[in-house]
């Protein structure tokens, strides 16, 4: 059974997958608090931001907001798992 963020040693390609997957999902996480420059988290937020932009930008020029919500940010996701589990998955194992 597939899980979210399964590691899996031996798979280097599938687990860079994983791992990127777990940064979109700490970048969603972190659009929830409030942004400040002195903050402790700004370091994690920019590694977030810059790793994660070149894939989500093409996302946001294709689909367009829905009111306030962007839902680029979640097909991005679903694709990126997708992708991750049925291809690297199956070149893994």
């Amino acid at each position: 059974m597939n899980t979210l963020f399964n590691f899996r040693s031996g798979y280097p390609l599938y687990d860079l997958g994983q791992l990127y997957i777990l940064t979109l999902v700490v970048r969603a996480v972190l659009s929830y608090f409030p942004y400040s420059p002195d903050s402790p988290l700004n370091p994690v937020r920019r590694v977030a931001f810059v790793v994660t932009e070149p894939v989500l930008a093409p996302f946001r020029r294709i689909i367009p907001p829905i009111g306030m919500f962007d839902i680029s940010f979640l097909v991005a996701l679903i694709v990126i798992e997708i992708v991750v589990d049925n291809v690297l998955g199956r070149i893994a194992f």
